[in-house]
């Protein structure tokens, strides 16, 4: 019986084109989380079910790989990496002290609805600062966030809100009973759009029509504006004398002074990389004051690609010691499928910048060893392992993109260094200078 080749819905093979670019993105986002001082950690993709369940959302919850495994354990995959990081923090707290700042990259497994650039696998890299409540550490990990995207190439604006700013509009209206429903509403207008969201919150969350249109009203004040100054002065002059409100004004500028001081904040009226959004809530809810969500210019119908905010209490259900926190999540999947839509991805099949010709096979171990050579130059070389004319290795080189080719010249002992970029060919080269013939 024949088993037809076939993977599950949402699922994906990543082939070498894809594979190659992405792990020169993660190995670029590595680089910068270490050099902003973080430190990487790893933790099971399967967790005990009570570790995730309500942590999330009631959506996330229904996203839930879960099951009972052969020991009668009631487990899941893990829905992304801040949960089993709130765990791993109260178990291994007294090793790892706090401040504490970490990086992950693994992939999490959600049964949503498959889009284009999402998944129900996929990569997610995180970086979190935990044990400290300081609004400096939120102005880190967006600074953070800049300089990963920036060095990855990726044109972005990262849209910044403080969750406080609408617990306060929620609590002068008088429904705050309600707000991690509103919120997870809220969260859906750039995916559903205002007219599905008035409905939701009016049929499914209980709001009369003039909450509704306050709320609205309020996330409306930072369309247009043009500067973060501009928007948090239409939030003062909004009327609302409200105590939470007030501090999520307050943290909100300590944040943006810090972003100032960070350079991210430019003078004279200049594009900043980042701006105030009054409607980004994000739809987890163990976020607590300050979130952020980030989107491509070139594409941001394709949604965020880095989101994340400030959690202060996730930690409360495993450690009775606070582990307030702050992290993101850049999604690089969904930035690969961008730069698959924007044309981006280079046509890349190999690592190598060489392919040496192991033919004809009298002169096949000089030809191993010129592979070898440039192999400990630190130059990725490819042995070719077919017995093939050499205009076969042409067309070769040539499909997978291969800069240069090497074969044997008509001297014993010597090779021929072929560009495949212009053509170009430098001939009779001694096999102990062909890595600096290569640069």
């Amino acid at each position: 019986m024949t088993i037809e080749p076939r993977v599950l819905k949402g699922f994906t093979d990543h082939l070498p084109d894809k594979m190659l670019v992405r792990r020169e993105m993660l190995s670029s986002l590595e680089q910068t989380f270490l050099l902003h001082g973080f430190v990487p950690i790893d933790t099971p993709a399967l967790e005990y079910s009570e570790i995730l369940l309500g942590k999330g959302s009631q959506e996330t919850d229904k996203q839930l790989y879960r099951f009972e495994d052969n020991g009668g354990r009631d487990i899941a995959l893990r829905f992304d990496l801040t949960v089993p990081f709130a765990r791993f923090a109260a178990q291994h707290l007294h090793e790892i002290g706090t401040p504490f700042r970490r990086y992950h990259i693994a992939p999490v497994w959600r049964a949503e609805k498959p889009q284009r650039g999402r998944y129900r696998e996929f990569i997610q890299c995180d970086f979190d600062i935990i044990g400290t409540t300081s609004k400096l550490a939120d102005a880190e990990i967006i600074g953070m966030i800049n300089a990963s995207l920036s060095k990855l190439g990726v044109s972005h604006q990262i849209r910044i809100n403080n969750r406080k700013l609408l617990a306060g509009v929620l609590d002068s209206l008088g429904i705050s009973d309600r707000s991690q429903a509103v919120l997870r509403t809220v969260d859906k207008l750039e995916k559903l759009g205002q007219e599905i969201v008035i409905k939701e919150l009016t049929t499914e969350v209980g709001l009369n029509s003039r909450n509704v249109d306050s709320l609205l009203r309020f996330i409306g004040l930072s369309n247009g504006q043009e500067s973060v100054g501009a928007v948090i002065s239409a939030i003062e002059d909004f009327g609302l004398n409200n105590e939470i409100l007030a501090q999520g004004i307050s943290e909100l500028r300590e944040v943006i002074s810090y972003l100032d001081a960070l350079g991210l904040v430019t003078q004279n009226g200049g594009p900043t990389p980042f701006c105030i959004d009054l409607g980004i809530a994000r739809g987890l809810d163990y976020y607590t004051s300050t979130v952020f969500e980030t989107t491509l210019t070139d594409l941001p119908e394709i949604g965020s690609i880095c989101s994340g905010g400030r959690y202060d209490n996730l930690a409360e259900i495993y450690t009775k010691q606070a582990l307030p926190g702050v992290g993101a999540s850049i999604g690089i999947d969904r930035i690969l499928g961008a730069f698959d839509v924007l044309g981006k991805i280079p046509p890349k099949q190999t690592s190598a910048r060489a392919l040496v010709v192991s033919s004809p096979i009298e002169r096949r171990a000089q030809c191993i060893r010129a592979a070898s050579i440039l192999r400990s130059a630190g130059i990725s070389t490819e042995l070719s392992t077919q017995d093939t004319r050499l205009k076969q290795e042409l067309k070769y080189a040539n499909r997978k993109s291969i800069p240069f080719i090497i074969f044997p010249s008509e001297e014993e002992g010597l090779f021929n260094i072929k560009s495949m970029i212009d053509g170009t060919q430098k001939d009779n080269v001694r096999m102990e200078n062909l890595a600096q013939e290569l640069g």
